[in-house]
């Protein structure tokens, strides 16, 4: 969440600010879209908060809540929700905390090993495909080379010994 976000036609500075929250004045409404995941906290007041559907869970739930001071709402990144300062004309504060984003070390350390294998695997299989034609030409050759050699000699061997009629 940044100020550009949240305007100064949005937010009303009449009261004195808490440190780090900001202010929704009371009939006032702003739409929430965050690029990355947090936590939306009431400090002073109570919100309206409508999340965009598909909603899932009980038929009644059309995704308002009302929420007071110090309850969250988990926003996930890209999510839309709706916030109305729910008060008889009071502002409301709030804050707005990304989550920490997750390390992804644990994940790259199974990942990285994975793909390195299946890339061995890929190499492997081309080798051993390669050595198994070469063998086979090998093989080929032997026999083509041995059965002419043993062809001559039969030919020699029974040369003699063919009279002719």
């Amino acid at each position: 969440m940044t100020a550009q976000t949240l305007t100064q036609t949005q937010l009303s500075l009449a009261a004195p600010p808490l440190s780090g929250t900001w202010q929704l004045p009371g009939g006032r409404a702003i739409t929430l879209q965050p690029h990355e995941s947090g936590l939306l906290r009431v400090a002073c007041g109570r919100l309206w908060v409508t999340f965009d559907g598909p909603h899932t869970g009980p038929p009644n739930d059309l995704g308002d809540h009302f929420i007071g001071p110090g309850e969250p709402v988990r926003l996930l990144a890209g999510q839309r929700l709706v916030a109305e300062a729910w008060t008889d004309g009071a502002p409301v504060r709030f804050s707005w905390d990304p989550l920490p984003m997750r390390d992804p070390a644990p994940i790259t350390a199974v990942v990285q090993p994975l793909a390195d294998l299946r890339l061995a695997l890929v190499l492997g299989i081309g080798a051993a495909g390669r050595l198994v034609a070469g063998l086979f030409g090998v093989a080929r050759e032997f026999v083509r080379r041995r059965g002419r050699g043993a062809l001559d000699e039969c030919a020699v061997r029974h040369a003699g010994s063919i009279v002719p009629r």
